[in-house]
């Protein structure tokens, strides 16, 4: 193995981190604040310590394997992270508060430790956007862009990170990068443009843009999304995180190609949007058939409320416009499973993932009339086409790692103290990169600074994983995979 090309990467891949730093000590020395030496160090430490990594390796190799992609993609996610900590280090933060906020940052998780973000220097805010902004499509998209040079599998690379991503649209991977990112750009500055036109502050409607495409809902205000109540923003956010878990490969065919059909054709955006719907109207069905006093308004209001959340939930987002683990116990069970869904497989948002729903639930089915006719043959079929075994097996192989590492993690943090509910909620929601949680430890309204490090330490590990999807760690943990 090739560990000198792990290493140049890894070392480009911290320079650029570092000089991603300098528009937050920009922003700081123009607002006036004492805090951008910490920036302006912190990107000098990790631009030295990315072009040492660089001249330490030999520079560019000739060429690479899937082995050295497989490394590349875990180490990629635990390394920068623990670069980006320096800025939070150096404002205040322990070692496991700040590596807990940079990983549910680059995760795009958004759970976070810190409070008092109405009164924290914009530099900071501006960092942890930028954080998830640049975690949204993935840092493997960014390394297949700038860093060709690698000569490595560039489809291998682009999918181990996620494990069903959406088919190749063009020839080549670089292309294929180049214009996946030109596309979250322009949908990402849209955005932007939205919220402004609703009413947010230039520096609100930038940020929240970031973590709004990114699918991860880190906010520049305590009261998350609820601070703009008053404004039309939940409608913009609404849509655009909707967009967020669409497949980007579609979207970026309509939006660079003019290409409709294959969004409309794909069984992954139907089922997203009917989940959303069908979730939000159950609640607001259940709320006004039982509920009193009522929480919602009127209908309407309800379901704008229910829906953003539902939304926020499922692809990930994590904005939260309202205590929603305080609409009743039926409520509380429909966040939970949304919790576990995710959105479309090749978009922002974690979780199980339409693609993989669809095909669980179908081979259940097949699998249960096989039993009834023996001598049939039942094929599972999506989007027209049979299934393939190997991609059967790769799902239940997913489905059964991510429901393991679920209960595992439930069950640490438990034993650190911590009830059931929010041993259960801190799990789903950290492994499926979502954010919130429910009840009153880590719910919407609340943040993950009361857990103990140990737990912090679980569900930083869970974030981790659940990113990755589970395969890339548990392949390069196998005796075979260091054996070649």
């Amino acid at each position: 193995m090739q560990i000198r090309a792990v290493i140049f990467a890894i070392g480009i891949m911290i320079a650029i981190l570092g000089v991603a730093m300098l528009p937050s000590a920009l922003l700081d020395i123009a607002d006036g604040s004492d805090q951008w030496p910490i920036f302006l160090v912190s990107s000098a430490i990790s631009v030295l310590i990315g072009l040492g990594l660089g001249v330490l390796s030999g520079g560019a190799p000739s060429s690479t394997s899937a082995r050295e992609a497989f490394l590349l993609t875990v180490l990629i996610w635990v390394v920068l992270p623990l670069i980006a900590t320096i800025p939070f280090i150096s404002y205040g933060l322990s070692f496991t508060d700040a590596f807990f906020e940079t990983v549910s940052g680059m995760t795009t998780t958004g759970a976070t430790v810190m409070t008092g973000l109405d009164t924290t220097s914009r530099g900071i805010l501006l960092w942890r956007a930028i954080l998830q902004w640049i975690g949204g499509i993935g840092i493997i998209v960014t390394a297949i862009v700038i860093l060709p040079m690698l000569k490595v599998g560039g489809m291998q690379l682009f999918q181990i990170e996620s494990s069903d991503m959406s088919g190749k649209f063009l020839p080549r991977i670089n292309e294929i990068a180049m214009q996946t990112s030109i596309a979250y750009l322009l949908v990402s500055v849209l955005c932007a443009i939205s919220y402004a036109a609703c009413g947010m502050t230039a520096f609100d409607a930038i940020t929240h843009s970031m973590t709004t495409m990114s699918a991860g809902g880190f906010s520049t205000h305590d009261a998350s999304f609820g601070y703009f109540s008053d404004t039309p923003a939940a409608y913009a956010a609404t849509f655009f995180m909707f967009v967020a878990g669409l497949p980007f490969a579609l979207v970026t065919l309509m939006i660079l190609h003019g290409r409709w059909r294959p969004m409309f054709s794909d069984p992954q955006p139907r089922l997203y949007f009917w989940l959303a719907v069908g979730f939000a109207t159950v609640i607001v069905i259940w709320h006004e058939a039982v509920v009193d006093p009522p929480i919602f308004d009127h209908i309407f209001h309800g379901f704008r409320t229910a829906l953003f959340n539902i939304i926020s939930i499922m692809t990930g987002t994590g904005y939260a416009s309202a205590p929603y683990d305080t609409w009743g116990q039926p409520a509380t069970v429909i966040f939970l499973v949304a919790t576990f869904l995710g959105g479309c497989a090749g978009s922002a948002a974690c979780g199980i993932k339409m693609f993989r729903l669809e095909i669980s639930f179908k081979a259940v089915f097949a699998y249960a009339a096989q039993i009834v006719r023996p001598n049939r043959v039942v094929r599972v079929r999506y989007a027209g086409r049979t299934v393939p075994s190997e991609t059967l097996q790769s799902v239940m192989v997913f489905v059964f790692l991510y429901m393991a590492t679920f209960v595992t993690g439930a069950v640490l943090i438990s034993m650190t103290g911590e009830d059931l509910m929010t041993a259960i909620s801190a799990s789903a929601t950290t492994v499926s990169n979502v954010g919130p949680g429910l009840g009153p430890v880590v719910g919407p309204s609340t943040t993950f600074q009361s857990l103990t490090d140990v737990a912090k330490w679980v569900c930083i590990t869970a974030m981790l994983l659940g990113r990755l999807e589970f395969v890339a760690v548990f392949t390069i943990l196998t005796a075979r995979f260091w054996r070649g």
